[in-house]
């Protein structure tokens, strides 16, 4: 009866120390730190390869930042990170890190996401990830450009005289499409309305000369190209991608890439919003590790993903400040509740644009 008793504890004292070697650990590193700039970039990375439409996004912030380790597993990234649109077409080759970042005075985009990586032996890979979109103005800027929904009939108006006069008189000798509206706005200046529009273009199977009807070419082939228009149609500047560089841009081209014309195809209803929102390509519902702060459409919040109460938090790389003497007369309990004071929060990170 004593062994059969020795025995039961001797299993239990085993299997608690081994669900003690699997229990994971959750680790804090600052945001400004190497290892969280890492999967921060590697994030910004993925994002821009996957968005398809609108303009490609800079890491301006990292909110928070965890990480899960498991015995025998890959360590899991848990960030919140923010990110500012640039004024680089997801199809322009320049590097990211090149683009400059619109500014508040020209309404900005800021996308608030949640991302999960996976911190492989190959590097980063993303697991899950979900994002919002929302734009950020100038406070009280009386006269500044404002955005239009991209629907909007007097801006369609521009892009379509603008782009007419554009193939009328470019040196490529092609005729261009519609491919994406980007951004449309108006400012009020002295008598109306002035009117101004970013849209993507794509070459044709047409000439310059040719009035026929045009086909846009296949995008591993086409030309392509960015056109800003204010104002009035021959105030329209075009900035053209050769073929070989939209093949190298971070983006990977699909065959249908959301090409607009003005023939029977058009559909200006489809673009009643005003500026572009960043899709998911993994369901957070789904996927049940990310938090419902970030949600880009109105869908039930997904329980956030937390490790056990009993895994152990680390914060990495803090520098403690020691608590200053207290009176006798205060309590053990209070003393015990002060703790050490962090000199400097280790997030959330520095803002690198505003």
């Amino acid at each position: 009866m004593q062994l059969c008793a020795l025995l039961t504890v001797l299993g239990l004292l085993v299997t608690g120390s081994r669900a003690q070697g699997l229990m994971p650990t959750v680790s804090l590193p600052p945001c400004d730190s190497p290892e969280a700039e890492a999967a921060a970039l590697a994030a910004q990375g993925f994002l821009n390869a996957q968005h398809t439409h609108g303009y490609k996004y800079v890491l301006n912030q990292i909110d928070e930042i965890k990480v899960v380790s498991r015995p025998l597993q890959a360590d899991t990234y848990h960030l919140e990170l923010d990110f500012l649109e640039t004024t680089c077409h997801v199809l322009d080759p320049t590097p990211v890190s090149l683009c400059p970042v619109r500014q508040k005075i020209n309404t900005a985009v800021e996308a608030d996401c949640d991302f999960v990586l996976a911190n492989t032996t190959l590097g980063f890979s993303v697991v899950a990830f979900k994002c919002k979109t929302e734009t950020e103005s100038e406070d009280e800027c009386l006269g500044c450009p404002q955005l239009v929904a991209l629907n909007d009939t007097d801006g369609l108006q521009l892009i379509q005289t603008s782009l007419d006069y554009f193939n009328k008189n470019n040196t490529l000798n092609t005729k261009f499409a519609l491919l994406e509206i980007g951004r449309m706005g108006s400012q009020i200046v002295s008598g109306g309305a002035r009117y101004f529009a970013e849209y993507a273009i794509i070459g044709t199977n047409c000439t310059s000369q040719d009035n026929d009807i045009c086909i846009p070419q296949n995008h591993t082939v086409a030309i392509h190209g960015l056109c800003l228009a204010a104002g009035s149609a021959d105030g329209v500047d075009c900035k053209i991608f050769a073929s070989t560089q939209a093949s190298n841009a971070t983006v990977r081209v699909q065959q249908l890439l959301h090409a607009h014309t003005f023939g029977p195809q058009h559909n200006p209803a489809i673009h009643d919003l005003k500026h572009h929102k960043l899709t998911a390509l993994h369901d957070p519902s789904a996927s049940g590790l990310l938090s419902a702060e970030s949600i880009e459409v109105a869908v039930a919040a997904p329980v956030a993903a937390a490790a056990p109460k009993e895994a152990p938090i680390v914060k990495r790389q803090v520098a403690p400040q020691e608590v200053p003497a207290v009176d006798a007369t205060v309590s053990e309990k209070a003393t015990l509740l002060s703790g050490p004071v962090q000199l400097v929060p280790i997030c959330p990170g520095k803002k690198k644009h505003f």
